[in-house]
């Protein structure tokens, strides 16, 4: 009881706790940008399909997005690796390592 474990497909922490990431006001502006020209992308994807727009076409705006938020992902895992992970290890948890080794199959 009390203990961090990964399980069921996310993290999970001791009852009432909840993490924060220190983001600054322009990391999160970008992060908030990115994530909605992806959303503005599937609403895109959604009217094609609206429109029975040819499947090639749908699929080439599916790979698009699938990049995006892959290099979402990979902006939030450096933001990650930069703030949470090295303040971890500064105070000597080395535990962290392992659950963003976990973070990092996520991605993939």
């Amino acid at each position: 009881m009390g203990e961090e474990h990964v399980g069921e497909g996310r993290m999970n922490y001791p009852e009432g706790h909840q993490r924060h990431t220190p983001r600054s006001e322009a990391e999160l502006r970008q992060l908030k940008n990115r994530l909605n020209r992806m959303v503005g992308q599937m609403n895109g994807i959604g009217r094609m399909l609206d429109e029975n727009r040819y499947c090639g076409d749908i699929l080439v705006q599916v790979s698009a997005v699938e990049r995006a938020l892959e290099n979402f992902g990979y902006a939030v895992l450096q933001s990650h690796m930069e703030a949470c992970v090295a303040e971890e290890l500064r105070q000597g948890n080395a535990g962290i390592i392992p659950e963003t080794i976990e973070l990092m199959k996520r991605l993939k």
